[in-house]
């Protein structure tokens, strides 16, 4: 058994309808059904919970892909899923995506803060800025807002939204049936919040949530997206392909959230792994093809094409990637280009092969082997300066989910490095996080006023 000071790893579950291999909807060992049964999100939910993973994850956007034809539709609106998750489930953490640059401060801060009491202290919030002009043609926009300025709105709703947290102190509900006194009106103020991009007067119509703020998490990996995360993110999940480039990541944004005056140890960092079991590793490869040879290629590449800024339709398929843009020229995710252009570029990956190998983890690392081999993989991460734990990833669902928990977690339970059952109840606790003091409205707005950029 570990010590009880010893450093252990985080596990975050991606849910995503049946899998995240794009062809996996077309596998035998899914049923495309379940992407619209509410039974099937709460099964694996109770499965990751039995193996004591931390949270749960949903991915969410707001806009229907071009490729109506091989898209997958249905895609639940995560807090209507994760309160769903909530009552089917009592330890788990509850993680959501939700889009500052289409959503306002006050109404996602009483989400939020509802989700966190329905659960009991489960609510985490996955920021994003959304990065595609079909996302904001949904919302009165032709275009989206230049990369820059998407960081700029969402370091002000961060701003707003842990004011609003804080806009009710803790013991502020006094609940005196005597006297009358429903709440110490001193301790509810209103934040009077005017800035370039919002105006709320507050305060929040639901008291503080059992967590104080919901758990923060961040998925950018640009250089905004790192200054964003060192200064609010206390989990990112975040996307590399090779130890080296996992340990500069991990070691950038620790120090950078140092420099910010932050504890570097509660920013938890989490990779995405796609980990493609079998009993044996020749099992292993044999799923591994079977699932690329059901990517739709068309579809593949017009997703690369949009990623890549590069029509790449009439592309050989057999030869190496056109010249690309520079990623300066990148309004869209430009951590995800330059991962792209880098792995291309590296393993000198042809068109077909660059499909290939992101059809599995649109560019998370995907780990093909036998259980101890995958074990390896995360220990080695895990004890190289790569991660604090993973953001698993199965690239078939529900299977996959159980093997990991039945064949990998044991095997890093034995080794010390996972833990056997909960030891706390809500989400903050079990990342090893502190539960934010309240603070005055207008602390709470002046709480950052450096830039979000820290210097490399």
């Amino acid at each position: 058994m570990p010590s009880a000071d010893r450093r252990q790893l985080h596990f975050n579950l991606f849910l995503l309808g049946v899998g995240h291999h794009e062809a996996a909807w077309r596998h035998p060992a899914t049923d495309p059904a379940d992407l619209a049964d509410i039974g099937h999100f709460q099964r694996l939910a109770r499965t990751a919970e039995a193996a004591a993973f931390d949270s749960v994850f949903l991915a969410d956007g707001v806009e229907a892909r071009a490729d109506t034809a091989h898209s997958l539709a249905s895609h639940f609106e995560p807090f209507t899923l994760l309160a769903a998750l909530a009552t089917a489930t009592s330890r788990i953490g509850l993680i959501g995506t939700v889009s500052t640059g289409f959503s306002e401060p006050y109404n996602l801060a009483r989400q939020f803060a509802s989700l966190d009491h329905i659960s009991h202290g489960r609510a985490g919030w996955n920021i994003v800025t959304s990065a595609t002009d079909r996302a904001a043609q949904n919302f009165n926009r032709t275009a989206n807002q230049e990369h820059a300025t998407r960081y700029e709105r969402a370091d002000e709703f961060l701003r707003v939204a842990t004011a609003l947290w804080d806009s009710w102190q803790d013991g502020a509900l006094r609940l005196d049936r005597v006297s009358g006194a429903f709440a110490d009106p001193d301790k509810v103020r209103e934040i009077n919040h005017v800035g370039k991009h919002f105006q709320v007067r507050g305060p929040l119509n639901i008291p503080r949530g059992p967590q104080g703020h919901p758990l923060l998490v961040q998925a950018g990996s640009s250089q905004d997206g790192r200054g964003f995360a060192a200064r609010w993110a206390e989990a990112v999940f975040t996307a590399q392909q090779t130890l080296a480039e996992g340990q500069e990541f991990y070691a950038d944004l620790k120090r950078r959230a140092a420099a910010l005056g932050r504890d570097p140890e509660q920013v938890k960092i989490l990779p995405g792994i796609v980990p493609v079991l079998g009993s044996t590793e020749a099992e292993a490869r044999a799923l591994d093809r079977e699932l690329d040879e059901l990517i739709i290629p068309h579809r593949a590449i017009g997703v690369l094409s949009s990623l890549l800024g590069v029509d790449l339709s009439d592309h050989p398929l057999d030869a190496p990637l056109p010249p690309l843009p520079p990623v300066t020229a990148i309004n869209g995710a430009k951590s995800r280009f330059e991962l792209i252009r880098d792995l291309a570029e590296r393993d000198r990956l042809t068109l077909r092969q660059l499909v290939g190998r992101l059809g599995g983890g649109r560019g998370h690392q995907v780990v093909v082997g036998t259980p101890e081999q995958v074990a390896d993989h995360i220990e080695e991460w895990f004890g190289q300066g790569a991660a604090d734990g993973f953001n698993v990833m199965p690239p078939v669902l529900p299977a996959g989910l159980e093997v990991f928990t039945e064949q990998v977690v044991p095997i890093l339970r034995r080794r010390g490095l996972f833990r056997a059952e909960y030891s706390g109840s809500t989400l903050r606790e079990h990342y090893g996080l502190a539960r934010p003091e309240a603070r005055v409205p207008e602390a709470a707005l002046s709480q950052a006023t450096a830039p979000a950029e820290v210097a490399s």
